[in-house]
């Protein structure tokens, strides 16, 4: 019998072994990884496209940072939630993270499916 997705998601990173990572993590949890991308630019012309639920977006990219990304994003398709990721602690961001409008963030050290759900929750909550 076929797994029923939980919920799709979209990869930005522009770490190439991050998001082969990531992807099998999510895919593993019962996720729907319907793309990915190493850019900025390269998100916003393809996340409307795919229709993600969630798109789990890095905010060091190498074409500019994830907060803009991440607004753009709100603005394109306001009923995605967006998750920013980071090597670093949310803590050292300041509220550019509430500023950009995202439904959370997740160290990337502690990237999980389990984790991902819970925010994915919180997307209901937000409509």
């Amino acid at each position: 019998m076929d797994r029923v997705a939980v919920g799709r998601v979209f990869i930005v990173d522009d770490n190439a072994p991050f998001r082969t990572v990531a992807r099998a993590l999510l895919e593993s949890g019962g996720y729907q990884v319907v793309g990915d991308a190493a850019t900025g630019a390269e998100a916003l012309a393809r996340v409307p496209a795919t229709g993600p639920d969630v798109v789990l977006l890095d905010v060091a990219l190498p074409d500019m940072d994830g907060f803009s990304v991440c607004r753009a994003l709100r603005d394109a398709s306001p009923g995605v939630t967006v998750v920013l990721c980071s090597v670093r602690d949310a803590e050292q961001y300041g509220d550019a993270v509430e500023r950009c409008a995202a439904a959370g963030f997740l160290p990337k050290s502690a990237l999980a499916a389990d984790t991902l759900a819970l925010l994915v929750a919180r997307q209901d909550e937000r409509r």
